[in-house]
């Protein structure tokens, strides 16, 4: 085996061992529901609008920022939490102008995307809290969102590593392949249909596995920007906790919003009762 062939593989077993307690940790909150679920995310969620914050000033730590950003963030969380969705969305809205005016003043300006910063964190815990609570189907929602990403995620990261070829993106993310790409849209699909005992999710599963891997990509795209391989270190072979969830935010989000336009307001219903 070549020594370029053993470096693509090195970090595997550091990975696999991140992302099995990661796993746990998701599949443990989804089980229980409730409190728990809501704290696991918007603890994420905090994480990842740290990273966001930090990367687009180049590491500099501007903490009344992150501060301000996180208070808006945990509201909205509490009024989602507690179903009043719209004031959820306003909180958001109304923090990111605010942060955005404010952050013309701080060194390093970068008003619209400090500005982004909250919306895309509010992504990774407002949705599937909405999705969480909707019984009857609010736990398999999220199991399946969970087998649509990860599904993808492994495939993708197996399928182009091993079979290689054509270049998804390159000037986005260069190690990215068609067939990787490929892979993990079937395996999702498949996954997902599997999980959810129906054809139709699998018809759902294959989107959401493409809007995955764009949502990973549109990381890329940031994180080249800022010249910088990883959002941060928090997570041992994986990077931040933006690099483990730039995939999901973007597929729990199409997940909620097919879920609506499918069912109104039962929006796990609609993504997986078909």
């Amino acid at each position: 085996m070549s020594s370029a062939r053993k470096a693509n593989w090195s970090d595997l077993t550091v990975r696999i061992a991140s992302a099995v307690v990661m796993a746990g940790l998701a599949l443990g909150t989804n089980w229980l529901g409730g409190l728990s679920f809501v704290v696991f995310w918007l603890l994420a969620a905090i994480a990842v609008l740290c990273e966001w914050l930090f990367l687009i000033r180049a590491g500099a730590k501007d903490w009344p920022t992150v501060i301000a950003a996180s208070a808006f963030l945990i509201l909205a969380t509490a009024m989602a939490h507690e179903g009043h969705g719209i004031s959820s969305l306003l909180i958001v809205a109304g923090g990111a102008i605010v942060l955005g005016a404010v952050a013309i003043a701080r060194p390093r300006p970068q008003p619209l995307l400090t500005a982004a910063a909250l919306p895309y964190a509010a992504c990774v815990v407002l949705p599937v809290t909405s999705l969480r609570q909707d019984e009857p189907h609010g736990m398999l929602a999220i199991f399946v969102l969970f087998a649509i990403v990860w599904g993808s995620d492994i495939m993708a990261y197996f399928t182009g590593r091993t079979l290689g070829g054509p270049k998804l993106c390159p000037s986005i993310s260069p190690k990215k392949t068609w067939s990787g790409f490929i892979g993990g849209v079937v395996f999702g699909a498949a996954a997902a249909g599997l999980v959810a005992g129906s054809f139709a999710v699998v018809l759902v599963g294959a989107l959401l596995a493409a809007v995955s891997q764009g949502g990973d990509l549109l990381e890329s795209a940031l994180k080249r920007r800022f010249d910088a391989k990883d959002a941060s270190h928090l997570i041992p072979g994986h990077g931040g906790a933006m690099d483990r969830l730039d995939g999901f935010v973007a597929a729990a989000l199409a997940a909620l919003l097919i879920g609506l336009v499918h069912a109104g307001m039962h929006p796990a219903s609609g993504f997986v009762a078909w």
